[in-house]
């Protein structure tokens, strides 16, 4: 992994934890006000109990992305972050919610690919052949670009 590669994985992931921290901590006290907080979630159409357990899951989630090891317990906290930011998107457009109120979902959203997608090997789940699932898509689409390139040869 290159230092500029390991720079922007770090800083991805910090901010990524402090969205979901700040936003988790919100949800587990139910503040009224707020990112994620009870007048928005009400707003939405959801209930309020709803707001505990997105609460836990974000801090665990984010404790998952930064202790050491444990990979793929980090692909399901990569996937849950997916889902929670990319449902609130979608919760805002179904209300019908002014663009400024999907910023901070999407921020939250580009920043949990981002850091997925630099994550160092060792945070990656290890695919028989001592390959990460990275690798092997980036080997199919090199494979691909090399069939295409034979191709334009031969015609």
């Amino acid at each position: 992994m290159t230092k500029r590669n390991k720079i922007i994985y770090w800083i991805a992931t910090i901010w990524l934890s402090l969205g979901m921290v700040s936003t988790g901590v919100v949800q587990l006290f139910k503040t009224n006000e707020g990112q994620g907080g009870l007048d928005m979630i009400i707003h939405l159409g959801y209930p309020a109990y709803l707001l505990t357990i997105l609460g836990t899951w974000k801090i665990l989630g984010v404790v998952a992305l930064l202790i050491p090891k444990f990979p793929l317990l980090k692909e399901w906290a990569y996937a849950g972050f997916f889902f929670i930011t990319s449902g609130a998107i979608f919760s805002h457009i179904a209300a019908g919610d002014k663009m400024v109120e999907l910023v901070p979902g999407l921020l939250l959203l580009v920043l949990t690919v981002v850091s997925w997608y630099f994550r160092p090997a060792g945070r990656k789940i290890a695919v028989p052949g001592g390959n990460t699932a990275n690798t092997i898509l980036n080997k199919s689409s090199d494979a691909r670009e090399q069939q295409a390139r034979e191709k334009s040869f031969s015609v």
